[in-house]
This record gives C-alpha cells, structure tokens and sequence, in this order.
C-alpha cells in the first residue's frame, strides 16, 4: 500500500527505504554528498529503537556492519568513494562468510580525493567485487528518488535471500536532487529470517560458525563452488528498463542519473525523426546482458553513455559482441552534463558520420 507523494532527496529515499525493509543497525562515518542518510537515520532510527552508531572511520563502521550481519540483524551502510574504498576488506570478509548486509555508494569524482560533483567511476568497484579475492555483491543502480526508496526495500530482501552483500549504487546527482515519492506501509523484516544461521550468544545457542579461512585439503575450492552457484542463481534477478527500443535503429545504454539525462535526449531527437531508444540496467550485477544481446540480434547500433572514461562498456560490448559493437560517449567526472550534450554524437552515428574528436567526450 502506497502512502501520499512526499518530496524528498534521493539520499533521504534511502534511508526511508531503509527504515520500512526494518533495517535495526547502522553504522556509518560522514562523507559528502551522502551524509543526508546518517542524518536522517541519526533520529528516525533511534526512534524507532534501532541501534545507530556514527564510527569513527569508514574501516570501523563496515567492520560493525560484519558483526551485526553476523547476528542476523538488518544492518546497513552508507558511504561515497573513498569511504567505500576503505570498507573493502571487511566488504570481502562479508562475502566470504555468507553474511547479508546492504552497502550504498552516492558515489562522487576521483580517483584520489577528485571532487564532491557527481561520477559514475566506481563502476568497476561496485560490479568487480573491489576487495581481495574472488566474490561479488549484487548491485542495484536506481535512477529516480522513488527507485533509490525502493531498491533499497528490494536490497535488505535480496541480501537475505541470497546471504550476501547488497550495494545500492548512485551518485550525487540522485543523493542531493528531490523528487516525489511514495512510501510503502511499513511493514520490517520477516520473521525468523535469519534463525537457522545467525550467530545469538553464547548461552542456550547451536554451535554455529560463521568464517571465511578455508585451511583444509579441498576446503576452499568448495566453497567458492558454494559461492559460484549463489552468484548464478542471481541471474534470476536481473533487471533493466526498455525505452523505445522496439523500433530504434540505434540504442543508447546508460545507467543511473546519465540514464535519466539521456532519456530527454531521446525525447528530442525522436521529434526529429531519428529513430533512437535506451536501455537502462537497473541491475549492474548480474548483468542484463541477454536483453542486450536480443537487441543487437536484430541489427541495431549501440552507444554508451557514462560519467566515467569507459567502465560498463565492457560489459556492454561483452553481452552484444557477437552481433555488434558499441561507440562510447564519456561524461569526464568534474562536468555536469546537459540532454543537448548527447545530441551531436548520437546524429553523428545515426548518419554514420565519423565523430570527430570535439564530441568523443564531454
């Protein structure tokens, strides 16, 4: 059941999304442009009898979110890019332990400490694993403040169905821009969730070990076994957001807030005539590559569109490349782009124009 429309930042649609999935722990440091969400959490959460705990660092904060993932709660943490870059090591240990746990990245510019502006250049970070080792987190890119409300409900439930991290990728585009959404009714967690493995004290509990060393003779090898099987069984759950691509002679892929920029593109050249359309993938892992794939079966042209300089055009040139390829169009982080700045390039290949260098990136 939807609640009236309320006007809210994209970060405070995380927090609200989080609170109805009934998230009970959360542990965070602040960093700008995400820290509207421990804001918001610092009383609503309390109130509400959660646990919220500002950590003294990054580190500290996603090693809390370990153990209270551990003990089955609802937990989650928020941070931008170089506060995630900090939680790597614990993100992998999470993995490695089969401990649901929901991360979100209102990521900014870099590399380094680059800037507070808006970028989409923690893609590879976010769909790679980032850590050490190999593992992945299943990650959710929502591109409108009822989207990041949500994909964060969706989030908690998918981290506990499949027993593994959650990241909720955005930027500060989606963070900081308010828009209408509605609430669902409140409805927390389903009841004994987490029963059958979850760690509870020591008094009166099953032995229970949760743990990422693997020491003996094969030990290791089957559990990333385990861990591959998880992985595939996600593909059920992939997802992405078609926009006139029945017809279109060329598909913009884009994700995100690029993905919402672009859309207005589209509205204005398919006015002129150009036959134009976008895929959106909501779910950057597991990847939507078959629908991609479908799309180029039929012949069309591709170009991606990404604040970064060329991170998911691989996966985009990957899933179509027995079919076609995919020009590429960079947002350097550090700009904000405009619809019209989509505009040249994509003529220039719907005419099969060679681009020339002035409109290779924006």
């Amino acid at each position: 059941m939807r609640t009236k429309r309320i006007l809210v930042k994209g970060n405070e649609a995380i927090a609200m999304g989080a609170m109805d999935a009934g998230c009970e722990c959360y542990f965070a440091y602040p960093i700008t442009p995400q820290t509207d969400i421990p804001e918001y959490l610092s009383t609503a959460l309390v109130e509400a009898g959660g646990e919220f705990i500002q950590a003294e660092s990054e580190v500290a904060a996603a090693n809390m979110l370990l153990g209270a993932a551990a003990c089955g709660k609802r937990a989650m943490t928020s941070s931008s890019s170089p506060g995630i870059s900090l939680m790597q090591e614990a993100i992998s240990y999470m993995a490695g332990s089969d401990l649901p746990t929901v991360i979100v990245n209102i990521s900014r510019g870099g590399p380094g400490l680059g800037n507070i502006d808006p970028s989409q250049g923690d893609y590879y970070q976010a769909t790679r694993g980032g850590g050490h080792g190999d593992y992945r987190t299943m990650v959710l890119a929502p591109s409108t403040c009822q989207e990041a409300y949500d994909l964060t409900i969706e989030a908690f439930d998918l981290a506990f169905a499949y027993r593994n991290p959650v990241l909720i990728l955005g930027d500060a585009i989606l963070g900081q821009m308010k828009e209408p959404i509605q609430t669902w009714k409140t409805r927390g967690r389903p009841a004994g969730e987490a029963e059958s493995w979850s760690l509870s004290g020591a008094n009166g509990r099953d032995p229970r070990l949760l743990k990422s060393l693997y020491l003996s003779e094969g030990a290791l090898a089957g559990h990333h076994t385990h861990l591959v099987s998880k992985y595939e069984q996600m593909h059920s759950e992939v997802r992405g957001e078609e926009v006139l691509t029945h017809d279109a002679q060329l598909v913009v892929v884009a994700y995100g807030s690029i993905a919402r920029i672009a859309k207005n593109t589209i509205r204005t050249l398919r006015a002129e005539g150009y036959r134009v359309g976008l895929f959106r993938p909501v779910t950057l892992f597991p990847y939507p590559a078959l629908a991609l794939a479908e799309l180029a079966a039929q012949g069309k042209k591709f170009i991606t569109i990404e604040h970064n300089t060329g991170q998911m055009v691989d996966d985009v040139r990957l899933a179509i490349r027995r079919h076609a390829d995919s020009a590429f169009l960079p947002v350097y982080p550090g700009v904000l782009p405009k619809p019209e700045d989509f505009e040249t390039p994509i003529r220039q290949l719907m005419e099969n124009e060679p681009q020339t260098e002035e409109v290779r990136h924006v």
